[in-house]
């Protein structure tokens, strides 16, 4: 399967330079279409209203949690609710990750990561690139 650098990808932080160095990572690795939101529930509104190939969400943010995000995306009737979503954190408490995975995530990644981790982690759940 090719992975289309073309898709829609979502990045979700409530802290600007992470955006920042999240995209152009994502830039780096060949991706071109980067959406951005600061917190979940402006990221939940952005997924309804666009088709996402990959969201990456960080997990502490308010009001709503990258956490909180994941769980209404994956309780969702709509089309978004299969995504790939891969949270990013600096939490790397095993019963985070358990968590995570029980709410339906398809990868994590604990700050701080480099282009490699990121593409490593990408390609687990788009296939190589």
């Amino acid at each position: 399967m090719t992975v289309d650098m073309n898709m829609n990808v979502l990045i979700v932080d409530d802290y600007k330079t992470m955006l920042r160095i999240i995209g152009n990572l994502l830039k780096q690795l060949g991706f071109n279409n980067i959406d951005e939101a600061t917190d979940g529930t402006m990221a939940l509104e952005k997924v309804k209203a666009k088709n996402y190939g990959l969201v990456i969400s960080d997990w502490n943010m308010e009001p709503m949690t990258g956490f909180e995000f994941l769980k209404q995306v994956r309780a969702s009737d709509k089309a978004f609710k299969t995504v790939p979503f891969i949270m990013v954190t600096a939490e790397s408490k095993t019963e985070n990750v358990i968590a995570a995975k029980q709410a339906g995530v398809n990868n994590y990644i604990v700050k701080p990561f480099n282009a490699e981790t990121l593409k490593t982690k990408i390609a687990s759940v788009l296939g190589d690139f």
